[in-house]
């Protein structure tokens, strides 16, 4: 497909280059890109379409990379990267090799940070104007946030710090506004002072007169704080004071986030202020296709899809989808079921369940902190909560894990969504370090399930069989398909196969790669059994006894090996007196790329034919 001006642009200095009535072709040429690559690669789509004239705007008003734009989550970057010397790799968006759906520093010296969680870019673009105000250097740091990130704490640490930088400090804060005004504005007056505050005239006239009175002796000072004070009490009569100006940003807004010109001169008029600036901006969630803008959440990130009917190309029912389903029929019949989520109720599969029980639904935004400590609370007030929240998410509420819930030995059950590999969205998406980190903490069960059954059983358990804190982990995607001999019993271990003198000990996705792995080897001849844990901290005492029946056993983990549950299973083995032979198999201290599924699980050796390789290689040692 051709696209006159995008092919033109190979940095952001083209950018500048271009007329002003060319800039509309432009943002429809960007557009277009991003629909059609989404649409075959999936990708987040609804939050990059609101921001394509921003970007524009930012690339004609400041040189990249020497003016630092930093995007909040990066999933806004999709622009960015088009102007930024990538359009003739954007069709490999998301792919193995291909480029990032969010902002990597090694991508990019474009790409000032590297985004993958919300509500940080504040904190790094204050950093950054920091440092470049004790260097001296003059240049500008910018940092796009969307107003969902700031449901996140993060953000509001950043506005309280930075508001005290003061003068010289050259920091803009862009809030993408895509839902509705933080502080609501009325009348044409009002409408008309923020068109004034935006123009970079009204900035320099500002501090022109500013410089003028403090220069004036004995009387400047106090004169320029009067006029400060009269103009301060106007504009309060003529719109309510926002928290940013009383955090000491100056602000400006709000401006129409599809105006080029519009945005341009909010641009300049911040560069004006010399103070850290936030420009408060309205844009439509998935401007400019239809479908998207009606369904913005459903766009948000996204599969492949049909660009007429903006159905998934795949749909079959997933671990979320599941989920979604047991919590509200878990839901019906016991009252004290609560479901807790950090802004993905789409995503974790509880859309209906807010529907259907609505006070019982707690959607606190994106604050993963928040949702585990409420949670707590909401046990200790006697109901059972379920906090659903992806595994790279739950990260950031580990020490409420630790303090707030296992330590207090408070009920409340972590549905961790996405743990393993999740594919295309790369190194900060996989939900790799839950095992290790969940393992290292007293008083807390992990369950590791298969199935969609054992998903059930898992968390009928952690309702009511299991005391204090609980998480049940369920991989990204769709049920894996298991052979016929599966029988699911319904403990928290279990072994497929008669005992034989190699075991291959594994749980969650990996289950379904040993028995394929199982089926290979018998058809050479290699009895071999698999031991599965359902339960995986801790770990089933009696699946470990059984294990040492193996002269050979192979611990296969998709999750980062130092720590996990490998580990604690060789030293349960160990403690019980084995000598065989114990090879233990995951992710050693490295950041997985963005790749398939199952092009990850063959790269780091924990797909059936890399277990069936290295049983063999054993016999060979």
């Amino acid at each position: 497909m051709e696209y006159r001006l995008l092919s033109a642009i190979k940095s952001p200095a083209d950018v500048k280059k271009l007329d002003e009535s060319e800039l509309p072709e432009l943002a429809a040429e960007i557009r277009d890109q991003m629909i059609h690559t989404v649409s075959v690669s999936g990708g987040h789509l609804s939050s990059n379409l609101g921001v394509v004239e921003l970007t524009i705007a930012l690339h004609r008003v400041f040189r990249s990379p020497e003016d630092k734009i930093i995007w909040d989550v990066g999933h806004q970057c999709y622009a960015h990267k088009m102007l930024t010397g990538r359009f003739d790799r954007f069709d490999t968006l998301r792919a193995p090799d291909g480029i990032s759906g969010f902002t990597r520093r090694y991508e990019s010296e474009h790409d000032i940070f590297s985004g993958g969680h919300s509500s940080v870019a504040l904190s790094a673009a204050y950093g950054i104007a920091e440092a470049n105000k004790l260097k001296k250097n003059k240049n500008y740091t910018i940092a796009v946030v969307g107003d969902g990130a700031f449901t996140g704490g993060m953000v509001y640490e950043a506005l309280n710090n930075a508001g005290h930088a003061g003068t010289g400090t050259k920091l803009i804060v862009i809030l993408n506004d895509n839902e509705m005004s933080i502080s609501k504005n009325v009348g044409a007056l009002a409408k008309y002072f923020a068109t004034i505050r935006a123009n970079p005239r009204y900035f320099r006239l500002k501090a022109k007169t500013e410089n003028v009175l403090n220069h004036i002796p004995l009387i400047g000072r106090k004169l320029a704080k009067i006029l400060f004070r009269l103009k301060t009490s106007l504009k309060n009569r003529i719109y309510k004071s926002t928290m940013f100006e009383d955090m000491g940003f100056r602000y400006i807004g709000p401006i129409d986030g599809h105006s080029i010109p519009h945005l341009v001169d909010a641009l300049r008029g911040a560069v004006e202020a010399n103070y850290p600036v936030i420009l408060h901006i309205n844009t439509v969630k998935g401007k400019g296709y239809e479908l998207a803008e009606q369904n913005p959440d459903r766009f948000h990130g996204i599969s492949a899809f049909n660009i007429e009917t903006g159905e998934k190309k795949l749909s079959a029912k997933s671990f979320s989808d599941a989920f979604g389903e047991f919590m509200c029929a878990a839901a019906e019949k016991d009252k004290r079921i609560c479901a807790v989520t950090a802004a993905m109720s789409l995503g974790t599969g509880l859309e209906n369940f807010g529907k259907v029980f609505p006070q019982r639904f707690f959607d606190v935004g994106i604050a993963e902190q928040h949702a585990v400590t409420f949670a707590a609370g909401l046990a200790r007030g006697g109901m059972l909560p379920v906090v659903a929240v992806y595994s790279t998410f739950l990260q950031r509420a580990y020490d409420q894990i630790i303090h707030d819930c296992a330590m207090q030995q408070l009920k409340i059950v972590l549905a961790v969504d996405r743990a393993g590999f999740v594919g295309d969205d790369g190194e900060s998406h996989h939900g790799l370090f839950d095992p290790a980190y969940l393992n290292s903490i007293p008083d807390i069960t992990v369950y590791a399930p298969a199935t969609f059954r054992e998903m059930e059983h898992s968390f009928y358990e952690a309702f009511y069989k299991t005391e204090g804190s609980v998480a049940v982990r369920y991989p990204r995607g769709v049920e894996p398909q298991l052979p016929e001999e599966y029988t699911y019993t319904g403990e928290d271990w279990q072994c497929t196969g008669d005992p034989a003198d190699i075991a291959i000990v594994t749980y969650g996705r990996c289950y379904a790669e040993a028995l394929e792995a199982r089926r290979r080897l018998a058809e050479e001849g290699v009895r071999v059994m698999v031991v599965k844990l359902t339960r995986i901290k801790p770990v089933p005492k009696e699946a470990v006894q059984f294990a040492m029946q193996a002269e050979r056993i192979f611990f296969f983990e998709e999750a980062q090996r130092y720590g996990g549950i490998g580990e604690t299973f060789a030293d349960k083995l160990f403690q019980y007196g084995y000598r065989g032979f114990y090879r233990n198999t995951g992710i050693q201290g490295q950041f997985a790329a963005q790749n398939t599924v199952q092009g990850l699980l063959k790269f780091y050796q924990l797909d059936a034919e890399s277990m069936v390789q290295a049983i063999k290689e054993s016999e060979e040692t």
